[in-house]
């Protein structure tokens, strides 16, 4: 039966040719979605904004220009007041340029692009949720196009036992109350089969809506994913988790940031300067030039101590972070594995084992019925339980799977 359902999956696969082939597989919508969806072409701007601020934070601060117009009444000269450059008692003209104190535009760039690397971290972070959350939709989708392929195949057979006892019933063989039960299951499967239909429209919404496409947009069905690894070491997953986690990873360059904004602060003790020229064009006289330097008196070591203080407290603060993150993963991880390896196990004894057991038991049923050794309701067990393993091994393979791709996701393996 797993072929069979396997090999159904593979026709409703193939199609018309003007069948849509977006959502044939998770790579796919992924590729997709990295250029579609609203999200991550914020936190890809968010990124490329902080890369240019880079330039600009080791720049020069403008310089400014100012113009003095003394004795703007003309009390020296009797004239009437006037604001007029060169018809006042004298103009002067100042250029001043600020200048930053030593080192202070180096570490200024050192935090912009320590800002821009973790900008990027956190772009690949929102880029490893977004891109396991259009995995984890589609397996769900692919769950449901496989679990609507049983159903009918179920439904076709519950339809073809209804036949039976209504012929049975006619012969006298068969009591009504069989018949009866007989439909109620087929009604059952009925609602199973609508319950299930709709799940999968709703799947097919929610994957649109993570690629930014209308929620009624075609999906073409699902192909069969590859095939689930045997077993995972969990050593290397472990280690991965601790170095390529993409939470662990922004929050290790969060750390670089506080750093950096921390020498910062400390280099604050050192004064600012500005250096300045200025032309005197008296009303009446010949005009000349002087020279400015000015310097910035660090006096406010109060406030000063407290900014200190305050970027030691977030350095301790990022560090903090970085091995709740690392705590975080490790602890996903450890139950994403758990899940997986109990998922293998499972799916090994559901087809190995009692799958087999239950078409060999709902075949000798028919079998027995035909020479009157078992009675109708025992056909009709055995019809449901075979329905109801096949279902349970399609969870059980979806519940496998997204254990999968959460083990991607912590270890940085989603791209």
């Amino acid at each position: 039966m797993v072929a069979l359902t396997l090999g159904s999956g593979r026709a409703w696969a193939q199609g018309s040719p003007d069948t849509p082939t977006l959502g044939s597989s998770p790579q796919a919508l992924i590729d997709y979605a990295r250029q579609s969806n609203p999200g991550f072409a914020a936190a890809r701007a968010e990124a490329s904004a902080a890369q240019e601020r880079v330039t600009p934070a080791g720049a020069l601060p403008d310089p400014t220009f100012e113009v003095e117009l003394m004795d703007a009444t003309n009390t020296m000269s009797g004239r009437s007041a006037s604001l007029l450059p060169g018809q006042v008692g004298e103009t002067r003209y100042r250029i001043t340029q600020p200048l930053p104190g030593w080192g202070k535009r180096e570490l200024a760039v050192k935090a912009a692009e320590a800002q821009a690397t973790q900008a990027d971290a956190m772009r690949d972070t929102a880029w490893a949720e977004l891109a396991a959350k259009i995995e984890t939709l589609w397996l769900r989708y692919y769950a449901a196009d496989r679990e609507l392929v049983l159903n009918r195949e179920g439904l076709t057979l519950l339809k073809s036992l209804e036949e039976l006892s209504l012929t049975r019933y006619e012969l006298g063989l068969l009591p009504q109350q069989a018949v009866l039960r007989m439909q109620r299951e087929i009604t059952a499967q009925r609602l199973a089969l609508v319950e299930v239909e709709q799940r999968r429209k709703g799947l097919a919404a929610g994957l649109n809506g993570l690629l930014g496409r209308a929620h009624d947009a075609p999906l073409a069905a699902p192909a069969d994913p590859v095939p689930l690894p045997e077993q995972l070491e969990a050593g290397a997953l472990f280690e991965a988790a601790a170095s390529a986690n993409p939470e662990v990873n922004a929050a290790t360059y969060g750390i670089d940031v506080a750093r950096a904004e921390r020498e910062r602060t400390y280099q604050e003790r050192l004064p600012d300067f500005a250096v300045g020229v200025r032309n005197n064009r008296p009303d009446e006289g010949k005009s000349s030039w002087d020279v400015m330097f000015e310097v910035m008196i660090p006096l406010q070591q109060s406030s000063r101590r407290a900014k200190e203080r305050e970027a030691e407290h977030r350095l301790m603060a990022a560090e903090a972070r970085r091995e709740d993150a690392k705590a975080r993963a490790s602890g996903e991880l450890g139950i994403a594995w758990s899940m997986y390896a109990q998922g293998r196990e499972t799916l090994r004894l559901l087809e190995h084992t009692l799958l087999p057991q239950a078409q060999a038991t709902r075949d000798a049923s028919q079998a027995a019925l035909s020479s009157g050794k078992v009675d109708f309701d025992s056909v009709i067990e055995a019809e449901r339980q075979l329905i109801d393993i096949r279902t349970q091994r399609l969870k059980t393979e979806l519940d496998t799977r997204l254990a999968l791709t959460e083990i991607k996701k912590l270890t940085g393996d989603l791209k």
